[in-house]
């Protein structure tokens, strides 16, 4: 997609910087803002890295932790990124109440730089709706190359994104390289042919539709593996 004007990789680049203030406000005005519960995709990806053997989870955009958490009851030990230090404030103390603080640690990090993280270190990498959002199709790309650098062969990545067949796909402010924002958050909407990239040189999986929350939103539930 061609950048509209005043939309190209530098205001991009603005527009994750106001979305991570943004995200910063949210969860300071509704802690817990998604509940206890973890979400649907967590709780297949916990059953798909207990298949596979894994031990070591990361998640990618944890905010205040709910599939974290759902992580280390499970059994996993758990490091929980995100670019929020109020979002991740939360999750540490959820995770003392909860018994599970010897189970689980936080990193504050900004998915646009490398994961600060050893080569083949972790054994699965989970991420819900984190690769959708203000995030360029470039930074994307860099993304998942590091998500490969850190699994260990035969790991497992499970990810979730909002596609183009998503409602508000094409509504709202337009920001180029299929971004939309929509009542102050930008999506990163994905057409099948960037999972497909994305997954060039990996064993894909399973790519699931599914949809969630209100309108609803529609979403693809993709499982990927590292070579072994």
């Amino acid at each position: 997609m061609t950048d509209t004007p005043g939309t190209g990789p530098g205001s991009r680049h603005t527009l994750a910087d106001t979305q991570r203030t943004h995200w910063q406000q949210t969860y300071t005005a509704n802690p817990g803002m998604y509940g206890e519960r973890p979400s649907a995709p967590a709780e297949y990806a916990a059953e798909a890295f207990t298949a596979a053997g894994a031990r070591e989870v990361l998640e990618l955009g944890a905010g205040h932790g709910r599939d974290a958490l759902h992580f280390a009851r499970t059994g996993f030990r758990v490091l929980a990124a995100d670019f929020s230090p109020t979002g991740l404030d939360q999750l540490r103390a959820a995770a003392a109440e909860q018994g599970l603080a010897d189970r689980l640690s936080v990193l504050t990090h900004d998915v646009r730089e490398p994961l600060p993280l050893p080569d083949a270190s972790v054994d699965a990498v989970f991420a819900h709706m984190l690769l959708c959002m203000a995030l360029s199709t470039e930074e994307i790309e860099a993304l998942v190359a590091e998500v490969r650098r850190v699994l260990r062969p035969g790991g497992t990545f499970v990810y979730t994104v909002r596609h183009t067949g998503d409602a508000h796909y094409g509504a709202g402010t337009g920001h180029g390289d299929d971004i939309w924002e929509h009542g102050g958050f930008a999506v990163h909407f994905f057409p099948r042919e960037l999972v497909d990239e994305l997954a060039d040189g990996w064993h894909l999986t399973e790519v699931h539709p599914f949809e969630e929350g209100e309108l609803p939103r529609r979403l693809w539930r993709i499982t990927q593996e590292t070579p072994r």
